[in-house]
C-alpha cells in the first residue's frame, strides 16, 4: 500500500494490516488491546443478576505466552509505521500491562509517562475479595529515545484550569448517552470514555496529523479525531464493530474551520529573536541596566549585547544561569525600567514589541 488510507477503517488482523501500511507514516497510536482478564467464572451480583464481564472470545489466550507473542508481533508492526517522532498511547489494566511495558522496552520504544485512569463510578467488586479495580494504566511511549515528539504542554495546562496537568486522569466510565447500544445492549464491552481520548490526542498530536487505532473497536478514537481535525485510521477484524464505529463516526458533524479553533501557539512557535537586535533597534541602549527577577541582583548592557553582572559577562540566559545557579530563560526573568511608566518590566515584553513591528513592515511591504 503505497498512499495511506486516511479516515477509513481496514478490516482485518491488526498486525497484517500494520505491515501493509507505508513505513514511519503515522504520527501517533493508540492501542486499546485486549487485556487478557482470565475470568474464570460469571460474576453475580448480591440480588443474583449476572454481572455483564468481558468474556468476549477476543480477550482470551491460550497462555501468558500466547499473549506475549501476540502483544510483541502487534507492538512492533505499530514501530514500523510510526514516523521517527512518533509516539504511542497504550491502556491496560493489572492483568496486561506489565507484560505490554516490558515488551515496549524490549522493542526500543522509550516511556515518557504512565497515566493513572482513576475511574470515578468503578464497578464494585461484588465478592468482596479484593480492593474494587477503580484504575487503569495508559503508557505513553515514544518510538525513539531523544526524538522531538509532540506534547501540547500549554494546551493541556490550559484544559486544566492553567495548573499543569497531572498524571493521574480523573475520568468517569463511559456510560449514559455516550455508551453505543444496539437495541438497548452494549455494542461494545470495554468502550472507552471520549474524554480519555480527548486528552490523549490533543496532547499528542497537532490538527492533519495522523491517529492510528489496532483495536478500533466502537470507533472512539476516530470520533474524537475527527472532532479535533486529526486524520485517523482504524483497524477492526469484527464487521458488526466495523458497522458501528462507521455509523459512529459518519453522524459527526463538521465542526468549524481548522484555523479558528483548533491550533494554538506557544512561546515556541514564535521567530527567534537575538537579543543583541533590540540594541540595533533601539529598543534598548548601551550601559542601561537590567534587573534579575524579584532581587536585587543587577546587569549592565555592553555593546556586544552580551551583559555584566559583576565579574560574570555572558548572554543575559548565561548571567541569569550563573546567578540562580539553575537553568535560566532570560526574557522571562531579567526586568527593564520603561521610562514612560516608571515602572520595571519583563524584558519578554521587548521581544514582543519587536515581533510585532516586524510583523507591521513585512505587511506594508506585501502591500
Amino acid at each position: 500500500m503505497d498512499e495511506l488510507p486516511l479516515d477509513q477503517i481496514l478490516q482485518g488482523e491488526c498486525t497484517e494490516v500494520l505491515n501493509s501500511l507505508p513505513e514511519k507514516s503515522v504520527d501517533l497510536i493508540f492501542a486499546d488491546p485486549p487485556y487478557n482478564l482470565q475470568l474464570q467464572n460469571d460474576l453475580w451480583r448480591p440480588n443474583m443478576t449476572k454481572v455483564d464481564a468481558v468474556d468476549d472470545a477476543w480477550d482470551q489466550f491460550g497462555s501468558f505466552a500466547d499473549y506475549d507473542r501476540f502483544t510483541r508481533a502487534w507492538l512492533g508492526a505499530c514501530r514500523r509505521v510510526l514516523k521517527d517522532t512518533g509516539a504511542l498511547w497504550v491502556i491496560g489494566s493489572y492483568h496486561n500491562i506489565y507484560r505490554v511495558g516490558g515488551i515496549l522496552m524490549d522493542l526500543g520504544y522509550w516511556i515518557l509517562n504512565d497515566i493513572v485512569w482513576i475511574k470515578t463510578n468503578p464497578m464494585p467488586n461484588f465478592r468482596g475479595v479484593r480492593f474494587t479495580n477503580a484504575h487503569e494504566t495508559l503508557l505513553w511511549a515514544q518510538k525513539q529515545k531523544g526524538a522531538r515528539y509532540t506534547f501540547n504542554h500549554h494546551a493541556m495546562k490550559s484544559l486544566n484550569d492553567d495548573l499543569q496537568m497531572r498524571s493521574d486522569w480523573e475520568i468517569p466510565l463511559c456510560t449514559g448517552k455516550e455508551r453505543v447500544k444496539i437495541n438497548g445492549v452494549k455494542a461494545h464491552s470495554t468502550q472507552k470514555p471520549e474524554a480519555l481520548l480527548y486528552r490523549v490526542i490533543l496532547s499528542s498530536s497537532n490538527p492533519g496529523d495522523v491517529v492510528l487505532d489496532p483495536f478500533f473497536g466502537s470507533g472512539t478514537t476516530g470520533a474524537v479525531a475527527k472532532k479535533l481535525h486529526r486524520h485517523w485510521i482504524g483497524i477492526e477484524r469484527d464487521s458488526d464493530y466495523l458497522q458501528v464505529a462507521q455509523e459512529r463516526i459518519a453522524s459527526i458533524p463538521a465542526g468549524p474551520p481548522l484555523e479558528d479553533l483548533y491550533i494554538f501557539t506557544t512561546k515556541r512557535d514564535r521567530p527567534r529573536v537575538a537579543f543583541g537586535a533590540l540594541l540595533e533597534n533601539g529598543y534598548l541602549h548601551v550601559g542601561q541596566i537590567l534587573y534579575f527577577g524579584k532581587g536585587e541582583a543587577t546587569a549592565v548592557i555592553l555593546a556586544n549585547g552580551a551583559v555584566q553582572h559583576g565579574e560574570i559577562v555572558g548572554s543575559i540566559h548565561q548571567v541569569g544561569r550563573a546567578i540562580q545557579n539553575a537553568p535560566c530563560n532570560g526574557w522571562e526573568h531579567w526586568y527593564y525600567l520603561d521610562e514612560p511608566s516608571g515602572q520595571k518590566l519583563i524584558l519578554d515584553t521587548l521581544r514582543e514589541k519587536y515581533l510585532a513591528h516586524a510583523k507591521d513592515v513585512e505587511t506594508f511591504a506585501d502591500r
